[in-house]
């Protein structure tokens, strides 16, 4: 008798653990498990995981179940977050532009906090015709002003698209270089002058 009242009274414990347990999200549980088990160092901060928005909450919690209705909704709701330029201006300077794109330092742990961020492009794209060896995770950008053009639409979209890669795909793994605070606005603005400018080694 006492075997079973111990067994009945481990299962309730059970039953009792799990309904409290699925009472929490996954990105809740996660978010628990890295403040416990993780340190903040340098740039790297235990936040930039732990304090999610409502985008990295739904593409944290169910990506791969996201109805049509659901992606466009977060598509719009991104796109309201993007910030244009103060002055109006898209196009920096292309030679900056370059440097920031095969810059594949920022928000490490080996990176001192308040250096500067680079955009690490050529991990997951082609730029320039130069290269031996490229990411193909994203598109190809080489001569991209001759294959998308260059009207105030393309410019316009570009920018979007690099202020917050999830106003034009729904949990897109690119990141959201200006609405995360990864690049300045003069930063962007110079990617943006290399990926448009017809100097530029991206358009030769």
């Amino acid at each position: 008798m006492k075997k079973i009242i111990l067994i009945l009274s481990l299962l309730l414990t059970i039953v009792a653990c799990a309904s409290v347990v699925s009472k929490k999200s996954y990105t809740d549980l996660m978010a628990e498990g890295i403040r416990k088990d993780f340190k903040s160092k340098a740039s790297a901060t235990v936040e930039r995981v732990t304090n999610q928005d409502e985008a990295q909450k739904i593409c944290s919690e169910y990506p791969l179940n996201l109805t049509e209705e659901d992606e466009i909704r977060l598509q719009a709701n991104q796109l309201k977050l993007v910030k244009y330029p103060k002055d109006s201006n898209y196009l920096g300077n292309w030679q900056e532009g370059e440097k920031i794109a095969i810059n594949a330092k920022g928000m490490q742990s080996s990176d001192a906090v308040g250096s500067a961020n680079g955009g690490n492009c050529y991990a997951c794209h082609q730029i320039t015709k130069q290269e031996i060896s490229y990411g193909n995770l994203g598109p190809s950008l080489y001569r991209y002003r001759q294959t998308r053009g260059s009207n105030k639409q393309t410019i316009k979209y570009t920018w979007e698209k690099l202020f917050n890669s999830q106003s034009y795909r729904a949990c897109s793994i690119m990141p959201r270089f200006g609405h995360s605070e990864i690049l300045t606005e003069q930063q962007l603005k110079d990617v943006m002058a290399f990926l448009l400018d017809p100097e530029s080694p991206v358009n030769q």
